[in-house]
């Protein structure tokens, strides 16, 4: 259908290719930082540092009880300070780029004598912690803004789901250095087939990663454009709790935040735990570490082509809880596989791996955009536009998943003795350690990928049809209210 040149939402779009482009090096910049966290971290922690999994899992879930407090203040920041000439959003990716580069080098710094013996290693675990908070408040600063930033670059609902596409494929790209980076560091000993990292190579690896994360939010920065005017926020009593609870009794942001909390857990604890998984299990190292993420992600350069039109025929809702439904499908069938032997059972591993990807991948690229669905939904009903505050409570949750990966990856080591293995110097494991490490491995991103599908399928209210709606919905409201977007 033909964009009607006189709405007001026509006006407050028609984004260019390189709009699109600069706009997905954002989340580019920001993921070569943040999958160093979901992908190395966990590992260099474990086999490097010799951290405690029950440290790890706590440290990790107390920097997501502070992130209750810090991600709100940081969407209140963003609706209520002044915006410079550069726009109220699009300005913290520049703010961001330096400090998020040096916190994620400062992350894999080992001083001498840390990992040494782990029954002294007190010093590690204290800049473990404080590296690790630092790191996640540092993109928070970065992460909320840029979220908030695709409701004010374009009004258009089609803008915003192709918007949604472009900053997944963004991620991807910035994962893809970090796979290369795990196979070159996590390998095994050519003579005893014994695990093995390269600390120097991975080291370097990070150094490079962080340089090509600066270089990335800086085009971000240059290339993009905010069309809508948003002006700030007059700070009044009550106002911060007015706007959260709004955002609260939103059931379709409510029921999005946890879809993608569970996807963000999902994601980050196969990205993690799969390394141990690959090494130990099937006994494999260099590009067998990062296979099952390529393949997870390898649909994604398929599906960004033809999402944007499945979802303007059957729905951002349709597509995605099916996709989540085909996802956990294949989680459940690779737990059977338990009963091949490893060497049998890789290759199917990897084809379920395969499709996997392709049902969760349509969640990945739409996500974006059914988060601006949800905050135009809370606009038109409430007239609250509290962007920056809407995306911390969504971006709150994608961090809860994190704390929910990291007592799932951890948790798992535990069961499974990992610590008490490492503790000794050497890491070899018995076959009932084995198995378990596979079971869970299996099931817990199956159990994840199910609760998404029904809370989409169920509980997400936004189906194509009232998507439509709120379209009509949000020109009605901007010309009874603001007039001209721009």
């Amino acid at each position: 259908m033909e964009k009607d040149k006189s709405s007001l939402i026509a006006k407050a779009s028609g984004l260019k290719t390189k709009e699109y482009i600069a706009y997905a090096l954002g989340d580019a910049g920001g993921c070569l930082a943040f999958s160093l966290v979901t992908s190395v971290l966990q590992t260099y922690y474990t086999d490097v540092l010799i951290l405690s999994p029950l440290f790890i899992m706590i440290m990790l879930v107390a920097a997501r009880i502070w992130d209750a407090i810090n991600d709100p203040i940081m969407g209140r920041i963003c609706d209520t300070v002044k915006a410079s000439r550069h726009g109220r959003y699009r300005v913290w990716l520049l703010y961001a780029a330096v400090p998020l580069a040096l916190s994620a080098v400062i992350l894999f710094i080992r001083f001498p004598g840390f990992g040494k013996d782990p029954a002294n290693n007190l010093p590690a675990y204290v800049y473990a912690a404080a590296t690790y908070i630092l790191f996640g408040m540092v993109y928070t600063v970065l992460q909320i803004p840029y979220g908030s930033l695709a409701s004010v670059i374009t009004l258009d609902v089609r803008e915003r789901s192709r918007l949604s596409v472009f900053r997944s494929v963004g991620a991807a790209f910035g994962s893809i250095p970090v796979m290369a980076l795990s196979m070159l560091c996590f390998t095994t000993d050519k003579m005893t087939g014994e695990a093995i990292v390269k600390y120097n190579v991975l080291l370097t690896g990070v150094i490079v990663m962080a340089g090509l994360s600066l270089i990335c939010l800086v085009f971000s920065f240059l290339g993009t454009k905010e069309r809508v005017r948003t002006e700030p926020k007059t700070p009044a009593k009550g106002d911060t709790r007015r706007a959260v609870k709004i955002v609260l009794q939103s059931r379709p942001l409510l029921s999005l935040s946890i879809a993608a909390m569970l996807l963000l857990a999902g994601q980050m604890f196969t990205q993690s735990y799969y390394v141990y998984l690959i090494r130990y299990y099937f006994g494999k190292g260099g590009i067998f570490v990062s296979l099952p993420t390529i393949l997870t992600y390898f649909p994604m350069a398929i599906l960004m082509l033809f999402t944007p039109k499945l979802a303007r025929r059957f729905g951002k809702k349709e597509i995605t809880a099916w996709g989540m439904a085909a996802a956990a499908a294949a989680n459940f069938c690779m737990f059977f596989l338990k009963f091949l032997p490893a060497e049998k059972a890789l290759m199917p591993f990897m084809a379920l791996c395969l499709i996997s990807g392709f049902g969760l991948n349509f969640f990945v690229l739409q996500l974006w955009a059914m988060a601006t669905d949800a905050i135009d939904d809370i606009e038109v009903k409430t007239g609250s536009r509290d962007n920056g505050t809407a995306y911390s409570f969504l971006n709150f949750f994608r961090k809860l998943g994190q704390a929910v990966s990291a007592i799932a990856v951890n948790g798992a080591l535990l069961a499974m003795g990992y610590f008490s293995t490492a503790s000794s110097g050497k890491f070899v494991f018995t076959g009932e350690q084995l198995e378990t490490m596979y079971v869970m491995a299996t099931i817990i991103p199956a159990v994840m990928f199910t609760l998404m599908a029904l809370i989409l399928l169920l509980w997400y209210p936004l189906s194509k049809d009232k998507v439509e709606t709120l379209q009509e919905q949000k020109e009605e409201y901007l010309r009874n209210t603001a007039g001209d977007p721009q």
